[in-house]
């Protein structure tokens, strides 16, 4: 059973293969991304973060969600030299950490249902569990920055988590912390690790840092990368190769 629903400003698609599938799971799956929407969203009036950036709640009534998201961040800005930061022009925006955070949470909501064969997709950031419905590993494509009809590369992936960042579909979004005025010289990266928090956060972290984010993925144990510049040219860590897909 497959469903898709707008949310977060984005489709969110939930795809469960095993045998019984009830409608209920896929409501409480949705209900979660609806609740993260409502606290996290910067474009909700009403949502705890713009509640924080407004001055209108002090620090000391986060909610638990909240002070766990920024203590994520700050972790995550420190391993990455600054070049994660959620704080930008006197604004705390935590999407780049919330997303991966929110599918891997949603994923785990399923998987405690008792299924083992789905995927979580929101904004082709996805967490992936078991295997899809002819037993064999689920297959991602990696789409081509400058034809998004195309796909480049195709990846097969089980209890895995993939994101990619990249400026070519919203424009100018992610910028490197150290230098917003610098213009990024890569368009898109892709990143595969063990779950979806720790590939979509290192996503963006890594996309900021132009070129030179394939060399800190290559340092990093259970994670892989695929890295477009702007040129058109890949680069790629060395184990990145295990999850493409011989589709011959």
């Amino acid at each position: 059973m497959k469903q898709t629903r707008i949310l977060m400003d984005m489709p969110i698609i939930v795809e469960i293969i095993d045998d019984t599938v009830s409608e209920d799971i896929f409501t409480k799956a949705y209900n979660y991304f609806d609740y993260i929407d409502k606290k996290f969203s910067t474009f909700k009036e009403n949502s705890e973060i713009t509640q924080i950036n407004k001055g209108k709640i002090s620090k000391g009534n986060y909610s638990e969600d909240i002070q766990l998201i920024f203590s994520l961040a700050q972790k995550t800005k420190k391993e990455t030299n600054g070049y994660f930061d959620i704080y930008h022009n006197g604004q705390f925006d935590p999407s780049g950490i919330v997303k991966g955070w929110a599918i891997l949470n949603a994923a785990k909501i399923i998987q405690k249902a008792g299924y083992r064969n789905f995927y979580v997709d929101a904004g082709s950031d996805i967490q992936i569990f078991g295997k899809n419905s002819q037993g064999r590993n689920w297959q991602v494509g990696v789409k081509n920055p400058f034809n998004q009809n195309e796909i480049v590369k195709v990846l097969s992936l089980s209890d895995k988590g993939i994101a990619t960042s990249g400026n070519y579909m919203r424009g100018q979004h992610i910028y490197n912390p150290k230098n917003d005025k610098e213009i990024i010289d890569i368009v898109s990266l892709t990143v595969v690790g063990p779950d979806i928090y720790e590939a979509d956060r290192l996503a963006t972290a890594c996309f900021a840092m132009g070129k030179e984010g394939i060399a800190f993925l290559e340092n990093k144990k259970g994670l892989e990368g695929y890295l477009i510049d702007k040129n058109g040219l890949a680069t790629y860590t060395s184990g990145f190769n295990q999850y493409v897909a011989n589709i011959n």
